[in-house]
């Protein structure tokens, strides 16, 4: 995926712009008679077609009520926020230190979060995460971005976010690959407390931790770790960008993999004596 600011915004207004005038062509209906029934000039549907010029929200709701689809206004306007802000860079949101860098992963989001649905591949999610293990890897990314070393302040962000596992009406489903459990971040006495953590965490009634065990059959493998806050965003990170989902077709394409990714992990007990064994084995 390219990070520069300004190619990413022209490729999804472009993309944009060829979802409506598919729309338009389906519908039966000429750019000019489009422009006519919309009241626009018939030039202004052109350049929305063509990716040169944004549409507006009313746009979109009046585009679709011409060509009888009214059902893709909330898909097509949650294309339209992803024009607006395709991601935020890393870079950008980090030169004020670790502290900022947060994307989708701000108090008010999780505050108005009810159900989190968390996979991640190599790595402990945030929520979860030890502050000594937290540290170790904000580290390395303090190092790896060039930005202000403020860790402390940074992993005191992250703590305070994880206050949110113990507030009424939140719920928690997480998958892990056990190669996440096996990566280290620090030192084995670091990585020891993290899944000690995790062995607590489970105990929680209000969290599902499931674990995908190495070498095993499985129907699906996704490409990347990824973060659906209820039914309205999913968040994704690169080394380099935080990037928010908001169409509601793909949403629901993530939670269907989520569901794929939930029937290849244990849960429960034999979830446990996978962290139990990859615990002992940091003594071996």
């Amino acid at each position: 995926m390219n990070t520069n600011p300004s190619s990413s915004p022209k490729r999804a207004r472009q993309a944009l712009g060829i979802r409506l005038r598919d729309l338009r062509k389906e519908a039966g209906l000429t750019g000019r008679q489009l422009a006519m029934v919309t009241g626009q000039h018939y030039t202004r549907i052109s350049k929305i077609e063509n990716g040169v010029q944004t549409p507006t929200d009313q746009d979109i709701q009046e585009w679709c009520r011409a060509c009888s689809a009214d059902d893709l206004v909330p898909d097509l306007v949650a294309s339209l926020r992803a024009v607006e802000s395709a991601y935020l860079e890393y870079r950008r949101q980090s030169r004020a230190g670790m502290k900022r860098v947060l994307g989708a992963h701000t108090l008010q989001r999780y505050d108005q979060t009810s159900f989190f649905r968390i996979y991640e591949h190599n790595v402990i999610p945030g929520l979860f995460q030890t502050a000594e293990y937290s540290a170790a890897m904000l580290s390395f990314w303090i190092k790896f971005l060039g930005t202000p070393n403020d860790v402390e302040e940074a992993v005191g962000v992250r703590m305070e976010r994880q206050k949110v596992l113990y507030r009424s009406g939140k719920r928690f489903a997480v998958l892990l690959e056990e190669q996440a459990l096996r990566t280290w971040f620090g030192t084995a006495e670091i990585q020891a407390g993290q899944l000690g953590r995790l062995l607590e965490l489970m105990s929680l009634t209000n969290v599902y931790l499931g674990i995908i065990p190495l070498m095993t059959h499985r129907v699906g493998v996704p490409s990347a770790g990824f973060w659906i806050l209820d039914d309205a965003l999913v968040a994704l990170e690169t080394p380099t960008a935080s990037i928010e989902v908001t169409q509601p077709s793909e949403i629901q394409l993530y939670a269907r993999m989520f569901e794929v990714l939930k029937g290849s992990a244990l849960h429960g007990r034999e979830a446990r004596a996978l962290i139990v064994k990859a615990l002992g084995e940091l003594n071996d």
